[in-house]
Parts: structure tokens; C-alpha cells; sequence
């Protein structure tokens, strides 16, 4: 009976964290949301500060709202640094 309530309580457990890891994904880290920001598939190369102001704007004001707030995180900003910069001297500008 013991084993039973601690092999049921090891996959609730395995469960639960799964979800939650599952869950600490980045807008930042989806290749449709920042490929008008990208010259190159992979994201590494940006684009011009112009063109990446354009794309900035055609974006909706949540959107840019929520990537600022991404943004905002360290290690989110750590692994988009230039993007993130980028959007914090455009300041979520309207």
C-alpha cells in the first residue's frame, strides 16, 4: 500500500513539474513572433535599427507590451540581449 501512495505521489510530482517547465516559454524564443526583427531564420543577424523600429511598430501595443516585459527578466534579457536593448531604446514607443 505504501508503495502504491509513493509511486502515485512520484508521478503527480513528475507531472506537475513537467507543466511547469513547460510553461517558462518566451515569446522571445517563437521564430513567427521575431522573425520581422531577424535578417537570417536562425536569429542571429538584426536588422537595421529602421526596419527594426517598422516591425516594432506594426506590432499590436500588447504585444509590445509583453515582450518589454520579457524583456524585463534577466535571464530572458541575457539571451536576447541585442533584441532587448533594441526595445528599450525604442522604450515600447507608440
Amino acid at each position: 500500500m505504501n508503495f502504491k501512495m509513493l509511486t502515485m505521489g512520484a508521478m503527480a510530482l513528475a507531472m506537475m513539474t513537467g507543466s511547469a517547465l513547460a510553461g517558462n516559454t518566451s515569446a522571445l524564443d517563437d521564430p513567427a513572433k521575431m522573425s520581422p526583427f531577424f535578417t537570417d531564420a536562425g536569429m542571429k543577424t538584426m536588422k537595421s535599427e529602421a526596419e527594426f523600429k517598422a516591425a516594432w511598430m506594426a506590432m499590436k501595443e500588447d504585444e509590445r507590451a509583453g515582450m518589454m516585459k520579457e524583456c524585463g527578466d534577466e535571464a530572458i534579457a541575457k539571451a536576447h540581449d541585442n533584441f532587448c536593448k533594441m526595445t528599450k531604446q525604442l522604450g515600447g514607443a507608440n
